[in-house]
C-alpha cells in the first residue's frame, strides 16, 4: 500500500486542481467594462488567477478600495448565475492522484483563495470532494481580503480539530501567493508549474514540478 512522506497534503485549487480561467476572464472583462475601467491587457490576465480577486482588482486593474469591492460582489454574483463549476476543467491526471492519496489513507484539505462555496461546487461536480478532510477557500464576504496565510491557517486549526495530524503538512499550489502563505506557517510548498505562475514565483518551493506524474512520487511512495 501507497505511503506518504507528509502527515497530511493540502490543495491550492486554482492553477493546481482546476482550470477556471474560461469562467474568470470573461467575467473580469465584464465586470471592468460595467464600472468603465480599461480591460487586462492579454499578456496579464494570467496574474489574476489565483490571488484574492479583491486584492488584484485594486493592485492589477488600479482600483480604489471602494470601487474593488464593489466589482468583486459584481464578479461573484456573475459567478453565481454562471454555476460556479460551469467552465472548469481538472487538470488531467491531478483528480486521479487526489484520490490515490486518499485511498493512502492521507487525510486532505484544500486551502485557496477562490471562495470555499465555489471550491465546493467545482469539488462536488467532479465527485472529489469526499476525497478531502475538509475543505477550506475565502470567506465569501466581498469586504474582506483573506489571504492565503488566513485559509491556510484556518485549514490546519481545523484538521487538527479533526484529530489530523498536522506536524508534517505539504501544500501544493501555483503561485508565489501559495509560496509566500504557506511560509508563514512554516509549511513546505511543492511548486505545481502546470498553473499559472511564473518560473520567479518557484522561489522559496521545496520542488517545482512540470507534471502530475512527477508530483505523485513527492507525497506518494510505494
Amino acid at each position: 500500500m501507497a505511503a506518504s512522506p507528509w502527515s497530511c497534503v493540502l490543495w491550492d485549487v486554482d492553477g493546481t486542481i482546476a482550470d477556471a480561467s474560461a469562467g474568470i476572464v470573461p467575467r473580469i472583462a465584464q465586470v471592468l467594462a460595467e464600472i468603465g475601467a480599461p480591460p487586462v491587457p492579454a499578456d496579464q490576465v494570467n496574474r489574476w488567477i489565483g490571488p484574492p480577486m479583491l486584492e488584484s482588482f485594486q493592485a492589477l486593474a488600479g482600483l480604489p478600495a471602494d470601487q474593488a469591492r464593489d466589482a468583486v460582489a459584481r464578479y461573484r454574483g456573475l459567478a453565481a448565475q454562471q454555476g460556479y463549476a460551469a467552465s472548469v476543467r481538472l487538470y488531467d491526471g491531478v483528480p486521479d492522484l487526489i484520490r490515490a492519496v486518499h485511498a493512502a489513507g492521507v487525510p486532505q484539505s484544500t486551502a485557496s483563495t477562490k471562495p470555499g462555496n465555489q471550491v465546493e461546487a467545482i469539488l462536488e461536480h467532479y465527485d472529489l470532494s469526499g476525497c478531502f478532510v475538509s475543505i477550506h477557500g475565502a470567506v465569501p464576504d466581498p469586504d474582506a481580503l483573506d489571504t492565503k496565510s488566513d485559509v491556510l491557517g484556518r485549514a490546519l486549526a481545523d484538521l487538527a480539530a479533526r484529530g489530523v495530524d498536522v506536524s508534517k503538512p505539504v501544500l501544493i499550489g501555483d503561485r508565489h501567493h501559495d509560496v509566500e502563505g504557506a511560509a508563514e506557517h512554516g509549511v513546505p510548498v511543492i511548486f505545481a508549474r502546470w498553473g499559472f505562475g511564473s518560473s520567479e514565483e518557484e522561489a522559496g518551493a521545496i520542488a517545482a514540478v512540470d507534471t502530475p506524474d512527477q508530483l505523485r512520487p513527492l507525497i506518494l511512495s510505494v
